[in-house]
């Protein structure tokens, strides 16, 4: 683990996060993201984008691809209803022999070496935690930690991520911090052509057929405002395939459309709901009817 010295306090630096993510498809996002992180001059500092979605759209694959094709080491910060101040800064530890041990939060690791920090569901967090990194959002660019007694500046290469989900259960952040977290770049669900083909990245194992079923499901359901999302469409997929590889009559099951549907029907039903499962009806119905 490395360690850095900031003001006489010995820090232990978290490691980059190394992931198989891969963005595919609008690839104006990417540019967005990586345009909003640009510096133009000695008196300019790169913008903290906020990346705005439903669950499952991929917001964090956007981010950490932005990161990674600047060949940055990109850190991951998961947020959550009870992060405090010193989880986004430093936390102490007992090392042994009673030791106190300094520990720098994937963001501060990020900063000191000229990463990427990903603050993945942002709006998870209170006001009070995100005060903590106020004066690191914008032209101060550091954050003190309390606990150690030391004030951390940012590496002039570091950049800014935050994710926040478009759903109830989250905190309303004051202005204050909002505007700190600009651009707001939305994400939207994808195109039928960019929805096949991350279904098609993730799941390379798959059978064209079974993926045109997931994307049928998934465009009617993003047709009927449902939320949806092609990280439900991937599981689902994933978990029929297992069905079909784990019946007594595989070799009949993979070209047996019906049965098919009725385990994506069933995938959809556990893993979503038993809403879900009348796309697949529905589905079932047309080919019944093409019969």
């Amino acid at each position: 683990m490395e360690t850095v010295i900031i003001d006489g306090v010995e820090l232990h630096l978290t490691e980059p996060d190394n992931v198989p993510m891969t963005w595919v498809g609008q690839p104006e996002l990417v540019t967005q993201v990586q345009a909003a992180w640009l510096v133009l001059g000695d008196e300019d500092f790169p913008l903290n984008p906020r990346l705005v979605g439903k669950p499952g759209v991929g917001k964090t694959t956007l981010a950490y691809h932005a990161g990674k094709s600047l060949n940055k080491p990109v850190y991951l910060f998961q947020a959550t209803m009870d992060t405090r101040p010193e989880d986004l800064i430093v936390t102490p530890v007992i090392s042994e022999g009673g030791k106190i041990k300094y520990m720098a939060s994937s963001i501060v690791s990020a900063m000191i070496k000229g990463g990427v920090a990903i603050i993945d569901e942002g709006n998870r967090m209170s006001e009070k935690s995100w005060a903590s990194l106020a004066p690191l959002l914008d032209s101060r660019r550091y954050v003190e930690s309390v606990v150690a007694g030391i004030k951390i500046k940012a590496h002039p290469e570091f950049r800014l991520c935050t994710t926040m989900n478009d759903d109830a259960s989250t905190f309303e952040l004051p202005e204050y911090i909002h505007s700190r977290l600009q651009p707001q770049i939305f994400i939207d669900f994808p195109e039928r052509d960019e929805e096949l083909l991350i279904l098609r990245k993730n799941l390379p194992f798959a059978d064209d057929e079974i993926l045109e079923y997931v994307v049928e499901f998934l465009q009617a359901a993003h047709d009927a405002d449902e939320r949806y999302s092609v990280r439900d469409g991937i599981n689902i997929a994933r978990y029929a395939l297992k069905r079909v590889a784990n019946s007594e009559h595989r070799a009949l099951a993979k070209k047996d459309h019906e049965i098919i549907l009725n385990y994506l029907r069933e995938a959809a039903s556990l893993i979503l709901d038993e809403g879900a499962t009348n796309y697949f009806n529905d589905l079932l119905d047309e080919m019944t009817d093409e019969q």
